[in-house]
């Protein structure tokens, strides 16, 4: 469904991506992990077009991302994205801030779009918080409602960049169910996260990143049990000692 061939991205005379190529099946999830400053977060911006490369393509579903001419809100539309900081809108109620691009970018009413975010507020547990606004939801609700607000989208999948790093401790794992829930019902993801245990209970697979280059590209159960490079068993070994 997504496909990296040869990226590369500088930002001046730093190069953030070295030669990146992995793909991305459909229902497959994929965790993105690594040391800070390793080129995580840029490589999954990458993939909808929020970051351009100097060097490389990028498919989905056969459709390019990369080059001149690509509709890039069309793309997002079809690419859920959730971020580190929430990025909803302060002056919109939840509901609103559900419905605004179910209505600019899909054409749907009022009516349906409203019906579509409830039903997912419902989903993650925050029906009845409709008609709040951000400011008086705690951070995993926050976060909870930007997950919502993807999937009203009808995404064919769904971008993570690390949703859980801006949270508090107890607040990571009413996140982390909504993301497991969706790896259990065949949603094709990509996520960024420092969060091991959700990645070994529902990755597909593991790509390991270093010095913006992928190190490891490997089934979930082998990277866990036996990594291949020294790097990333030094990365484990840090990560999972406690």
């Amino acid at each position: 469904m997504i496909q990296m061939n040869n990226l590369s991205k500088w930002y001046g005379n730093f190069q953030v991506l070295k030669n990146c190529t992995t793909e991305l099946s459909r229902g497959e999830v994929m965790v993105v992990c690594g040391p800070s400053g390793s080129g995580k977060s840029t490589l999954i911006k990458c993939v909808n077009g929020l970051e351009p490369v100097q060097e490389g393509e990028i498919f989905i579903e056969d459709q390019p991302v990369t080059g001149k001419g690509v509709d890039l809100p069309k793309l997002r539309a079809r690419v859920g994205m959730v971020f580190q900081h929430f990025e909803l809108f302060p002056h919109l109620s939840i509901l609103d801030n559900l419905n605004l691009a179910q209505i600019k970018v899909l054409g749907r009413d009022v009516d349906t779009a409203s019906q579509k975010s409830l039903g997912l507020l419902d989903r993650v547990g925050l029906k009845s918080h409709a008609h709040k606004f951000p400011i008086q939801l705690s951070g995993g609700q926050q976060q909870r409602v930007a997950i919502a607000r993807a999937l009203a989208m009808d995404p064919i999948a769904m971008l993570f960049d690390e949703p859980t790093s801006a949270l508090d401790p107890e607040m990571v794992n009413e996140v982390l169910d909504v993301m497991v829930e969706l790896a259990r019902e065949g949603m094709t993801m990509m996520c960024v996260t420092h969060e091991m245990g959700f990645a070994r209970k529902v990755a597909d697979r593991i790509v390991f990143m270093d010095g913006g280059e992928i190190i490891e590209d490997v089934k979930s159960e082998e990277f866990f049990g036996a990594p291949r490079s020294e790097r990333a068993r030094s990365f484990l070994s840090k990560i999972l000692q406690h």
